[in-house]
């Protein structure tokens, strides 16, 4: 991890490099042929939520609709909508948020869609299994469509950094988009886990979005006093107690593969780039603080 931790300059929260590419590629942007909805209960919440995918237009990016409030209001997937990261991304625009969104922005990007209504009944969606994988099926289910506009992606020319503590992440300049992970955990189950996944190299579908989210028995009860993880169980969540998993495992690197699923969950806000993303202990606030640079980026490159 040298390599990465060459681009982190020391003593700041913070450094950023502007400068990125637009090139528009030859791959079309893609949408849903139909509508699919899925139905459970929200992971925090734990209340009964529906989901409904829907197709849209090009250009029209990932957009979020409260179907229970007055208007139905929309918000935009973008990372300038992010408004909490607390063991979630939330997104907001107005009075209205939706919140938990990371698993099904991970099922989108691995989908490899780009245009989508996504209705919700409420605030926050159903977790589902604790992966993206039912999204990622369901989402396949409706028949994924190839539209007539091609697809920009933003190439990363200079490095972006998000540095607090010994937590970091970054995206450096890379022919393709690809993710590295190292996860340092005191479990003596867990430990240090690393993973190394490139997109078009890897099959996500496999490889990531069947990993699920964990929670540590020692955690549940304060998270439940926040009004967090009303929702979770073990058949949504993998379980750590002092020295041992209560859940069986999908991999024994699970917790990694998780790590990685909700990194391209939040940063899908900034939009489709090529680079390489190396992240040490990073979770949703470095997550999406790293969105926001690459989003501001890319604006100020619009603009000029």
């Amino acid at each position: 991890m040298e390599s990465g931790q060459g681009f982190i300059q020391k003593n700041a929260l913070i450094h950023v490099k502007r400068r990125c590419l637009v090139i528009s590629e030859i791959k079309k942007q893609k949408t849903i042929a139909q509508s699919v909805s899925y139905t459970g209960f929200g992971l925090h919440s734990g209340k009964p939520a529906t989901v409904v995918f829907k197709p849209l237009s090009e250009g029209s990016g990932i957009v979020f609709i409260r179907t229970d409030l007055p208007g139905k209001p929309q918000i935009a997937a973008r990372a300038a909508n992010v408004s909490a990261t607390v063991r979630a991304t939330t997104l907001a625009s107005g009075d209205a948020t939706v919140f938990t969104i990371e698993h099904i922005l991970a099922a989108l990007f691995m989908a490899d869609i780009d245009n989508c209504a996504v209705e919700m009944d409420g605030p926050e969606p159903p977790v589902a299994d604790g992966s993206a994988l039912p999204y990622v099926e369901i989402l396949q289910s409706a028949q994924i469509r190839e539209q007539s506009k091609s697809r920009d992606v933003y190439h990363i020319t200079e490095s972006f950094c998000i540095h607090d503590k010994d937590r970091y992440i970054t995206v450096i300049p890379y022919d393709g988009q690809r993710f590295s992970f190292l996860s340092l955990n005191d479990h003596p189950l867990l430990g240090a886990q690393y993973i190394d996944v490139e997109v078009g190299g890897n099959d996500l579908v496999k490889e990531v979005a069947p990993a699920r989210t964990i929670a540590f028995m020692h955690e549940i009860e304060g998270l439940k006093k926040m009004g967090l993880g009303l929702g979770g169980s073990p058949e949504n969540v993998i379980i750590y107690d002092e020295n041992k998993v209560l859940t069986p495992l999908r991999f024994p690197d699970e917790l990694v593969r998780h790590k990685v699923l909700d990194i391209m969950g939040d940063l899908f806000l900034a939009g489709r780039f090529n680079g390489h993303v190396i992240a040490v202990k990073s979770a949703h606030a470095l997550n999406t603080a790293l969105a926001v640079k690459i989003a501001e980026s890319r604006e100020e490159k619009e603009r000029s």
